[in-house]
């Protein structure tokens, strides 16, 4: 009887063909010396990473140019399973020709969507999403060598859900903005709790500090708070709008995406394009909010001109006069 069928030929259907290949041939397998930094002109970067639920380990060999900040060549050795290698092979590919602080925005979910064969089916099984965790922890790890800071100082958020990088914050926000009554909501709107379940509840591969029935618990009777506050303050002819300024992060992008579907979005797919929002940043007294140009956008000289003030000049007048508007 072969292997296949004593497994059922069935364990394979959960890994995608990239994943196969890059676990039984890794492209960045390998190390980088003194040597090859000397030869390239190069600072050598050697950061290691462990996962504590799995016992698997990850180091990863950047050289980066100290003039330009940009990692010139990657590579890796992982001491585990075959996802592991798989997407530790990803993530030090994704690394090369980007800036360290470019790379740091790499994020797990960015290594496993890599490695799926399509878009909408995952590359490896739920409980193996902890590996692009991993690869995606190390490249933190090496720019935080690399800048000379502590590791945690890239994380300005509580991470519940380590699988899918979910804040606390979001999870709270999402809940109170959509009414979310089951767990299985949660998981829906954020994708927390969808891969290795841990954050669920207690009981799972790894303890957590936050548990999302904890906290479904804790913001619906803040919700039911709130409600009663609210009902009382409009007996009594209480509220006011809150300034873009004070709102939340995820109050803010949903702000920005209707001021951006009323005024912007339509004209953008008439003409074959259409924009993404990123991220939303305080920079001292302005508001930068980064987006992506899609489509024919992406290519058009007016991106960065006409159609660019046209988007500034539109957010301002209707959420706040301090943004700036910052294409990447």
């Amino acid at each position: 009887m072969g292997f296949d069928n004593l497994i059922g030929g069935s364990i394979w259907d959960e890994y995608s063909n990239k994943v196969q290949e890059r676990m039984n041939s890794p492209k960045f397998m390998g190390e980088l010396t003194e040597e090859d930094a000397k030869k390239a002109g190069a600072k050598l970067v050697v950061a290691d990473f462990g996962a504590e639920s799995c016992g698997d380990a990850v180091r990863l060999y950047w050289l980066v140019d100290e003039k330009s900040d940009k990692i010139i060549d990657a590579r890796f050795k992982s001491f585990g399973c075959g996802t592991a290698i798989a997407s530790s092979d990803v993530m030090a590919e994704l690394t090369i020709g980007k800036t360290v602080d470019e790379a740091v925005k790499i994020t797990n979910l960015d290594v496993e969507f890599a490695l799926r064969d399509n878009p909408e089916t995952p590359a490896v099984p739920p409980q193996k999403m902890h590996c692009s965790v991993m690869a995606y922890d190390v490249i933190k790890k090496a720019a935080a060598q690399y800048k000379g800071v502590d590791m945690k100082s890239f994380e300005d958020e509580i991470i519940v859900c380590e699988c899918a990088r979910v804040s606390l914050g979001t999870i709270k926000e999402v809940i109170e903005i959509n009414d979310l009554k089951t767990v299985e909501e949660i998981t829906d709107y954020t994708k927390a709790g969808a891969f290795c379940k841990s954050c669920i509840k207690p009981g799972g591969h790894e303890e957590r500090e936050y548990y999302l029935v904890d906290i479904l618990k804790e913001v619906r009777e803040e919700m039911e708070r709130k409600k009663t506050k609210a009902a009382a303050d409009s007996a009594a002819g209480v509220g006011e709008e809150v300034a873009f300024k004070e709102m939340t992060l995820v109050q803010k992008l949903k702000k920005v995406e209707e001021v951006l579907d009323e005024n912007i979005r339509q004209m953008l797919i008439m003409d074959g394009g259409n924009l993404e929002v990123i991220d939303i940043k305080e920079n001292g007294e302005n508001i930068d909010i980064y987006i992506r140009y899609l489509g024919a956008c992406s290519g058009c000289a007016s991106s960065s001109t006409g159609t660019l003030y046209a988007i500034e000049s539109v957010l301002k007048e209707k959420l706040d006069s301090n943004i700036r508007v910052l294409p990447i």
